[in-house]
């Protein structure tokens, strides 16, 4: 190296990642008690360690929804296979440079030690965060429907009944209270320490008795609150234990964990229950359609109390030769067309896809009128930026619907006779023909080929024929075809809910009783539909006195038949 030259400047070294740590409360169990702070730091996480808790498997499907919020590289990690020490797995990550978010049931700071964790970060000099969580002390007993504070009383006791070394529970001291009391931890899940376990409600029953509450006191355990597994039993202190086993023994199977309230607000419970008595509440309900179809049906579902689970039965695939999809494009661009006809969701996107992969937009329909078959096919030409000019009436919509509508070809108003009929491989022949009879020349393109579905998951299929699913919703006589094809026959406990008369045709042909069809043939009148068939169940069933079970809780017998 020459002594004389004159030195090169360096680039700057980049400085090294900073760590963070992040207490996340991600409320009693349901993802949509997240709050948006939580949400945010989730998205920007690099590491996640999520609780350990009692009734970790009972919420392990709602918790894994909030690692929906996570980005694809996110690193998740239990705290119980954390060596025993999750905040010093924290801590490590975060000297790393990483981002850490460690999740705490309710609140990091109310029932949660997440105090241990911060007190941690500050002695290693790592930056700390705190999001606090809905504690299931409120949230809990409010979706039970038990108002906690008001004109029942003016002091709530809230007492932590699992030992964790920090002293006994004065119990006669709660008694002789008038207090209403939030017990957490008064059940003795299996599988946990000896130490961690609570007295159990029988125990805990004779001992607020034996210190002078009455025996006739209000009392309700809640199980899985804020989830759509949350079980309530409401009775009195002497009755709790045999109401608990009565309720188990008619098919609620109580899951955990639970919380106990004592006192004057439960009384109100049974007017003011508002989440349990959704008319779909804890229905599993089978959705068998392709992943980005059924998302806004599964978001109606939950928003009537059920859970549903997607099981596609048909994948959507291009059509085996594209020359037919490129005239088309070529087609609309030179004005070939007078008329576009979308019968499906899936044929926009097909047509919408084409035209982007040339560089093109929705300014090649200029001067082209747009009919739609029905309301979800309209809404995606519009996110196409499109306004629809025809559609079928209402409570007609289908192939024929539009038909009836459509006008007769007319040579000296029309300048161009033709129209665009982008479909799938196996759609029906109604649109073309009809639109043919009225004087139309139809450009009949396959757009799309559906083709069947792999089948489920074994555990899926077994639900299916077994009874495990409340419902099952078919929005085509594809989804009948196929899904009977990959799974088999729905149980015949298992309520059955179609769009259509076409649809419930074809449900018949497969030896399926329909329970449900919807009053028009489209997603929201079907899950309505459903939802009014699970209301007028559950009223039979008060009225009658009987408990209010789901299909899937009754007696399961016989494969489905007419």
């Amino acid at each position: 190296m020459n002594a004389n030259a004159t030195p090169q400047p360096q680039e700057p070294r980049p400085a090294a990642r900073s760590g963070h740590v992040a207490l996340v409360g991600c409320g009693p169990g349901g993802p949509d008690l997240l709050t948006l702070r939580a949400a945010d730091l989730l998205g920007r996480a690099d590491v996640v360690i999520t609780p350990n808790e009692p009734g970790g498997e009972e919420l392990a499907p709602f918790r894994r929804q909030l690692l929906d919020h996570c980005s694809r590289e996110v690193s998740v990690v239990q705290a119980d296979e954390c060596g025993g020490d999750a905040n010093a797995l924290a801590i490590t990550r975060a000297r790393e440079g990483r981002r850490v978010v460690r999740l705490y049931s309710g609140d990091p700071f109310f029932g949660c030690r997440g105090g241990d964790l911060v007190e941690a970060c500050h002695k290693a000099g790592i930056e700390v965060d705190v999001a606090p969580g809905v504690s299931a002390v409120t949230s809990v007993p409010t979706f039970a429907g038990i108002p906690l504070l008001g004109s029942e009383g003016d002091e709530v006791r809230v007492i932590q009944a699992r030992s964790h070394g920090t002293g006994e529970v004065d119990w006669n001291e709660a008694a002789a209270s008038d207090a209403a009391l939030v017990v957490l931890g008064a059940d003795a899940p299996a599988g946990e320490p000896e130490r961690h376990q609570g007295p159990g409600f029988d125990v805990l029953c004779k001992t607020l008795i034996a210190g002078g509450r009455p025996p006739s006191t209000p009392v309700a355990v809640v199980r899985a609150g804020g989830t759509t597994r949350q079980t309530t039993v409401t009775s009195t202190l002497n009755r709790l234990v045999a109401e608990l086993k009565s309720t188990d023994a008619k098919g609620h199977h109580l899951t955990a964990p639970a919380l106990m309230v004592v006192g004057a607000p439960v009384g109100r419970q049974r007017d003011l229950s508002w989440y349990e008595s959704q008319p779909l509440f804890g229905w599993r309900v089978l959705v068998p359609r392709t992943k980005e179809q059924a998302a806004s049906l599964s978001e109606q579902l939950r928003e009537h109390g059920s859970v549903p689970e997607e099981v596609p039965t048909i994948s959507v695939e291009p059509p085996r030769t594209p020359q037919q999809m490129e005239r088309a494009v070529r087609g609309l661009v030179t004005g070939r067309y007078q008329w576009v006809a979308f019968t499906s969701v899936n044929a926009v996107r097909a047509i919408r896809e084409r035209l982007e992969s040339y560089g093109l937009d929705a300014r090649a329909f200029a001067g082209v009128k747009v009919a739609a078959v029905g309301d979800a096919t309209a809404e995606a030409v519009r996110g196409f930026g499109i306004q629809p000019d025809l559609l079928p009436p209402e409570d007609t919509q289908s192939s024929a619907g539009l038909v009836s509508v459509w006008p007769p070809y007319d040579a000296e108003i029309d300048p161009i006779e033709r129209v665009l009929l982008p479909r799938a491989d196996i759609a029906t022949e109604t649109l073309s023909a009809g639109l043919t009879d009225l004087g139309w020349e139809v450009d009949d393109v396959t757009a799309y080929r559906t083709v069947r579905a792999a089948p489920p998951p074994a555990p899926i299929r077994e639900a299916i024929k077994g009874g495990g699913f409340d419902a099952v919703l078919f929005t085509s006589s594809s989804t009948v075809r196929n899904l009977v094809g990959i799974a088999g026959k729905p149980h015949n406990t298992t309520a059955i809910a179609v769009i259509g008369p076409e649809t419930e045709k074809t449900a018949a042909e497969f030896g399926l009783r329909v329970d449900v069809v919807a009053a028009r043939p489209s997603v929201s009148a079907l899950v309505e539909g459903l939802a009014e068939y699970g209301a007028a169940k559950r009223r039979e069933a008060i009225e009658a006195g009987k408990p209010v079970l789901k299909p899937s809780q009754k007696r399961r017998g016989r494969r489905r038949k007419l």
